[in-house]
């Protein structure tokens, strides 16, 4: 099986087929127009009246705003960018997965290509710490940062299933639940073939991730210690990776199993339940049961809906019948929302958005009153032709978007705004242009459409002048209870003065936009940026810092790791940004490069080559699995040389059955005359 193959097997299987995101029904439900001129569709749950009073935001239970997702960022990572985090508003964020989990790609730490996002999702034991993201101390250093800012702390959770490496399996897990044979259930290592039966979907394997037996109470006890470890390190809540396939109270039952209680016990018996946000990954599609998994966890992802919203940006027609519907029945107050998710991007079904899409659909889905909007952090420095990034590195930060002045005042907006209804409307009927109105105190308008727009509609905001969020300039007026104005192309406003938050400008530090960290000469020259800061700093691999100024060069070589790490500091005054990145020297493969394979005796005679470089999006092969026939030369030894001139060649050895290494493994590192073995 090829490396693609491994990769689109694990992404489809291990993320519950990515594309079923979209299969939920639309329901075109919404009230028509109720002003001329206007479609409009307002708010009219229970409880859900103008000027409520704001939960309290002491509790993890009461996450009052928006989420940022710190896709494989590092604990340390996340600590340091702690103050942008608070300054852009978010109310909580969300680490990805503390757990121990599998060494694998020889311990590479690159998202894709040598070490693998995923493999924080293939647990080997439930304790915090792994080797991509930090130890436990650093997990509650971080736990306590972000309780210094207000910010609380998601950690996504990985109960259903195991790696599919048994024998990297903690024994302390295997002795605690009983044996390895209790640790899943009977059909748990048999693949799921259909998603839609129940039976398949709560009790076998995705992708040969072992299904864990979640109803044996020996290992609802070792969860939910591992689960009070997270809380007593400062967590205020979890989200469960693939919970749609862990069984709900009338689910099928697997053999000598009694009773589905795996959600009741971790939802109840923890400490400090009842001040716990808790919510499920259940993508929509194949009898997945959304209202029950609300209903009995507490909150769901609502992944139809950021489908029907990219579609929506994409094509310029944002229908406020439409996207008033979560497709979630009556429970919309128990949605975690998003534009995309990690799932959406690394399964490339997202991967095509723009910065501008993401900005225009985040300002949307801000501003909307039921759920939790989740704002996933791209890789730093990704585009659709380089989604893993140019660092392509587990641990350190994200896209600067998250903290764009878009997406900040969307987030602003989110927390100024709570307790107030919302009523969505096209002004003019014009679905390029949508509305979101939070009582009398704010609106967001969202032009999709490629020309300005004008507008002049009623308005319930209050009389006065209003300056967009967005961009700190631009004044807008209301008067007599009418807006009038400028909606520039692919932009949005966002109109707020009662309970707006503003923060100052905090200082920034970064690299030359478009430069690469990865690199294949002795040496690169990088250019560092600072602004708005009264002095900055850089250090190299954690040496001392040195003092530089905005547009200085240095030149940065890797170690004997071939890696180099470059930290930014700048400082206005008690404020301060940091940001990390991590070089990596890279060795060309040249046309003419021969390599040896020392064929295990076992193998059959006919040995392949297959190289392939996936450091870009197009992954680039010698041809297709199992690739290129090596020759024999004698004793079981084969060549092969390369034809041509290759970046970041990998290659993995096979006769058709086995390969080395092994599955799921990244290829070794081509080297001009090595000789590879089994061993």
């Amino acid at each position: 099986m090829t490396k693609k193959k491994i990769l689109s097997l694990i992404l489809a299987c291990m993320f519950v087929i990515i594309a079923a995101a979209g299969c939920g029904k639309k329901n075109n439900t919404g009230d028509e127009a109720t002003q001329a001129g206007e479609t409009s569709v307002e708010s009219t749950e229970a409880g859900n009246s103008q000027n409520t009073e704001k939960p309290d935001k002491s509790s993890g239970k009461n996450i009052n705003g928006t989420i940022l997702q710190c896709f494989a960022w590092s604990f340390n990572t996340i600590s340091e960018s702690m103050e942008d985090i608070a300054h852009a508003g978010y109310a909580a964020i969300q680490t990805s997965p503390a757990n121990e989990c599998i060494v694998g790609g020889n311990g590479g730490m690159e998202l894709m290509g040598q070490g693998k996002w995923y493999y924080h999702y293939q647990p080997t034991d439930w304790k915090i710490g792994n080797y991509q993201l930090g130890t436990k101390e650093e997990f509650k250093a971080m736990c306590e940062k972000a309780h210094s800012y207000g910010i609380k702390v998601i950690v996504d959770v990985v109960p259903n299933h195991t790696t599919g490496d048994e024998s990297a399996v903690s024994q302390d897990l295997i002795n605690a639940v009983g044996g390895i044979d209790k640790l899943y259930h009977s059909t748990g290592k048999k693949d799921i073939t259909d998603y839609a039966d129940r039976a398949q979907c709560t009790l076998y394997s995705q992708g040969g991730l072992y299904d864990v037996n979640t109803e044996n109470k020996a290992f609802q006890d070792y969860f939910i210690e591992y689960l009070n470890e997270c809380i007593a390190c400062g967590a205020d809540g979890f989200r469960y990776d693939t919970a749609k396939h862990i069984g709900l109270e009338d689910d099928p039952k697997d053999t000598g199993v009694s009773e589905n209680n795996f959600w009741k016990r971790v939802i109840t018996e923890i400490d400090n339940a009842d001040n716990i946000f808790n919510y499920g990954e259940v993508l929509q599609g194949d009898n997945e049961r959304i209202a029950d998994y609300i209903d009995t966890i507490g909150a769901a992802t609502a992944s139809s809906y950021g489908y029907k919203l990219r579609t929506a940006i994409k094509s310029a027609k944002m229908d406020a019948g439409d996207l008033k519907d979560y497709a979630v029945g009556s429970r919309d107050a128990s949605t975690v929302t998003w534009v995309e998710s990690h799932d959406t991007y690394t399964g490339e079904e997202s991967t095509s958005l723009t910065d501008e899409d993401i900005k225009l659909g985040w300002a949307f889905l801000a501003a909307r009153e039921n759920g939790n909007a989740l704002f996933f952090a791209r890789p730093y420095g990704s585009s659709a032709d380089n989604m893993w990034g140019a660092m392509n590195r587990i641990g350190v930060a994200g896209s600067y978007l998250y903290k764009d002045a878009t997406v900040a005042a969307a987030n602003l907006f989110n927390k100024a705004v709570t307790g107030e209804s919302e009523k969505l409307s096209n002004p003019d009927n014009d679905t390029s242009v949508i509305m979101v109105e939070r009582g009398n105190k704010g609106l967001v308008v969202v032009n999709s459409d490629s020309s300005d727009k004008q507008i002049n509609c009623e308005v319930s905001l209050a009389d006065g002048k209003y300056v967009n969020r967005a961009d700190n300039s631009t004044e807008y007026t209301v008067d007599g209870g009418k807006i009038t104005g400028t909606i520039p192309a692919r932009s949005a406003i966002i109109l707020c003065n009662d309970g707006y938050e503003e923060y100052g400008t905090l200082p920034e530090v970064k690299i030359e936009d478009g430069t690469s960290c990865i690199f294949y000469e002795d040496s690169i020259q990088v250019t560092l940026k600072a602004s708005n800061a009264d002095s900055a700093a850089y250090s190299l691999n954690g040496g001392a810092e040195t003092a530089y100024t905005d547009g200085d060069k240095i030149e940065i070589k890797a170690g004997s790791d071939n890696t180099a790490t470059l930290r930014l500091t700048a400082k206005s005054g008690n404020n301060q940004t940091v940001m990390t990145y991590v070089f990596t020297h890279k060795t060309t493969n040249s046309s003419g490069t021969k390599i040896y394979f020392q064929k295990p005796a076992a193998w059959a005679n006919t040995v392949n080559a297959y190289v392939y470089d996936e450091s870009s999006s197009e992954v680039k092969e010698n041809a297709a699995w199992p690739g290129v026939a090596m020759t024999d030369e004698g004793n079981g030894l084969y060549s092969y040389v390369l034809e041509n001139d290759w970046n970041a060649a990998l290659v993995i050895f096979n006769d058709g059955s086995n390969q080395c290494p092994g599955m799921m493994e990244p290829g070794f590192t081509i080297e001009n005359n090595k000789k590879y073995t089994e061993e």
